[in-house]
């Protein structure tokens, strides 16, 4: 009744001003799809469509919307401007409020809707419109850009600067051309040569590697230094970092009892192994995703399925019915966010807010791992095969547990009491040209191969994602920020590409070069881009005109990653166990960081000191208990997937480097080398110099460290009780000079010099 009132109040009033010129602006109706489409679209359309659509009013097609809903019909062809759609719509009430918020349409489209509904409601015969056929102001439709086939752009000419050899080059200096700026000029060889190596390798290079870069002239030392690199087994330590991050690794299940994933560390094993052997990306997602169901089938295959199997597990729920949604929801967008750049989890519940997945659409790919049966009270899915069901003995993988797994439903609100109409598995629907329904498996299969067809979709050609999403994190890893600064989401969401073009190019370039990787990384490491120094001769103007510099007119000083930062200490050093593979060392943890924990005696039992001087990938990661300093330099969550880990500047990272016992012992550890090798302080400094940063030190550097070590020596010496800097045990086995060194190394730890990588 209230609506009623509020609508005659309106037919008492006449239209606002800008009401009036839109509707008296024509005499026709207005243009369906320019006008009419678009609006219905971006109001009404996520509430009313077919399925499940609001007080049963569906606004598809022109005969749902004559036909009405549980309220009657919605517009009255004999009376039009008494139309129950307008009248709800005058009245405030339609679109409905969001969070408590009103969200009345705008003026000039409350005057469109009227003028169409005046005009008969005019709509073109057999039209049906989809709520994601086409992108709005307000969402990503079937048309957003990342959804597009990729197709390879001509490579831009350039009118002022040479034409560069490397196509990468090409793209960055048009845009900088249009907006009449320069690059950077190339950074030294040895700055070249150190961000080369933290690059490819997380490692810092040594003095004599520094040395023999800036003494070789010819033309092929910049190539030959990389390929040397990408063809070290360190390579692959550091890029299988990357990748552990997006799929949550970690050694425990999480929770309350956060107990051990046996043989997870096999996973790990193998993400570094696939990389330094460049299997090509489409391998590398099919044997994850389905290595239990390949023709090739191997231990190995069975192994790369872990990855289904790295998520928090709780094998306590309150209700293990409905905590197999929670997993399925784990899996479905680990799956999508590392693979394909988009967030399919928000469609539990609803048709996904701003891309274009339906509700039905997250159901279809969690169909992929509903290995069921699984009976109330049966924690198959939630754990996993078992060994002899992988086929495999100490394989931590992921098989079905059964070929016809029973029907998953939509579930209303994403609640498992509210079922409605079953699911039939297939491939998302946000690329319709791609589309496909899943077959059942053969006779025989132990399996119902659904993560296979969804592999081999993830893979195809033609898809516009994968290659895309993978380029993109290239690009972030070698330049500290992607073409879409938003790795994990190339949705509508995302931050816009700096060079969409560029993009394409380097997805055509990947997938014509037959999906690996390494070819990519020299590609990329060869540009000027890449070489170009951190400064800049215009810096201060340029800031103004570019200050988060997305045109890529200069290098990004980058500082240390938690993992880089702990291992270079142990490679300057040289200390550091390049030992591969293999079950993880627990490292020291202090006894404050137990505090919280029961049973502190048994619940951490470090390895051996010199089991943890192996690189950071090989820590044991306890979700409840992740090492203090790693977490204070960003270490990432491993409860989710992980695109781009946060880089914070607080101070209890200085308070790390001052106080961490791990640093002092690597300070320690270089003094006692360095003194045992020079007696003269001169000669201490110049060596000091030479093994933590790579280089001599300058005469005002000589100087101020000399003066460091006179002081210290002294300190050191009347004090004769434990300096802040050592344990007592430490004081009493180390002399005061010995001492004094080790202070000096400690200042040189905690240097921007050392820290970052210009």
């Amino acid at each position: 009744m209230y609506g009623r009132f509020l609508f005659a109040l309106y037919l008492c009033f006449p239209l606002s001003a800008s009401e009036t010129s839109v509707v008296s602006a024509a005499d026709a109706a207005p243009d369906f799809e320019k006008e009419i489409v678009p609006l219905l679209i971006n109001r009404c359309l996520e509430c009313h469509q077919e399925q499940n659509a609001s007080g049963n009013l569906v606004l598809t097609t022109r005969a749902g919307l004559l036909k009405g809903g549980d309220s009657g019909p919605a517009v009255d062809l004999n009376a039009p401007l008494e139309s129950y759609l307008l009248e709800r719509v005058h009245a405030g009430e339609m679109p409905p409020e969001k969070q408590g918020r009103p969200q009345p349409l705008p003026a000039a489209e409350r005057a469109t809707l009227k003028h169409w509904i005046q005009a008969g409601a005019p709509w073109p015969e057999a039209r049906h419109i989809d709520l994601f056929e086409r992108s709005t102001d307000l969402r990503a439709g079937r048309d957003w850009w990342s959804l597009q086939p990729i197709k390879r752009p001509a490579v831009p000419q350039l009118k002022t600067f040479e034409q560069p050899a490397n196509p990468i080059d090409a793209f960055i200096l048009k845009r900088l051309e249009d907006q009449q700026m320069t690059p950077a000029p190339l950074a030294d060889k040895r700055t070249r040569l150190r961000r080369l190596y933290y690059d490819l390798t997380g490692l810092p290079p040594t003095l004599a590697e520094v040395e023999a870069f800036e003494n070789d002239t010819s033309p092929q030392a910049w190539e030959t230094s990389i390929d040397r690199l990408l063809n070290s087994p360190q390579y692959g330590e550091r890029w299988g970092r990357y990748w552990l991050d997006l799929v949550r690794f970690a050694d425990t299940s999480g929770y309350e009892r956060d107990q051990e994933k046996p043989f997870a560390w096999k996973y790990r094993d193998w993400v570094v192994d696939s990389l330094n052997n460049d299997l090509p990306y489409d391998q590398f997602i099919l044997q994850q995703l389905a290595g239990d169901e390949i023709p090739d089938r191997s231990e190995r295959s069975v192994i790369a399925t872990g990855f289904l199997r790295l998520g928090t597990w709780n094998d306590e729920p309150n209700d293990p019915q409905d905590y197999q949604y929670d997993r399925l929801e784990d899996l479905v967008h680990t799956t999508s966010s590392a693979f394909l750049g988009m967030t399919v989890k928000c469609a539990r519940c609803h048709s996904h807010k701003f891309d274009p997945i339906t509700q039905e659409d997250y159901y279809r790919m969690a169909s992929a791992f509903w290995a069921g049966p699984v009976a109330p009270g049966d924690r198959g899915l939630l754990g996993g095969p078992s060994p002899e069901q992988l086929g495999f003995k100490e394989v931590l993988g992921w098989t079905d547990l059964s070929a016809t797994p029973r029907a998953l439903h939509v579930l209303k609100n994403g609640e498992r009491l509210h079922p409605l109409q079953q699911v039939e598995p297939a491939s998302l629907s946000m690329v319709p040209r791609l589309e496909q329904a899943f077959t059942p498996p053969p006779e025989g299969s132990p399996t119902s191969q659904r993560r296979l067809q969804l592999a081999r979709w993830i893979i195809n050609p033609d898809h516009p994602l994968t290659a895309r999403v993978l380029m993109n994190r290239l690009w972030q890893h070698h330049f500290g920020a992607g073409i879409v600064r938003t790795p994990n989401n190339l949705g509508f969401l995302a931050d816009p590409p700096t060079h969409p073009e560029l993009l394409n190019w380097l997805a055509a370039e990947f997938q014509s070069g037959g999906w690996t990787l390494k070819r990519m990384h020299k590609l990329i490491l060869t540009s000027q881009t890449w070489q170009q120094s951190s400064l800049h001769p215009q810096q201060a103007d340029y800031r103004e005109r570019d200050s988060g510099n997305r045109l890529w007119w200069r290098a990004e000083r980058r500082r240390l990653d938690a993992e880089a930062l702990r291992d270079s200490m142990l490679a300057r050093t040289g200390e550091l166990d390049l030992r591969q593979g293999g079950p993880g060392f627990r490292p020291t943890i202090s006894p404050e960081a137990l505090e919280g924990l029961s049973r502190k005696d048994k619940a951490w039992q470090a390895s051996p000191p010199d089991e943890q001087k192996r690189r950071s990938l090989y820590t044991y990661t306890k979700r409840g208990l992740l090492p203090p300093m790693m977490t204070t330099f960003d270490l990432c969550d491993t409860t989710q997937s992980c695109g781009k880990r946060d880089v914070t500047t607080v101070p209890t990272q200085s308070l790390a480097l001052l106080n961490n016992r791990f640093v002092h012992d690597r300070s320690e550890a270089l003094a006692v080398k360095i003194c045992q090798t020079s007696t003269k302080p001169e000669d201490r400094v110049k060596a000091l110099w030479e093994r933590v940063y790579a280089r001599s030190p300058s005469a005002e550097e000589q100087k101020l460290a000399l003066q460091h070590l006179l002081v210290q020596t002294k300190r050191f010496r009347e004090q004769k009780t434990v300096s802040p800097t050592a344990e007592p045990e430490a004081a009493k086995r180390l002399p005061p000079q010995i001492l004094a060194v080790a202070s000096l190394c400690h200042v040189l730890f905690n240097s921007n010099e050392f820290l970052y990588v210009d």
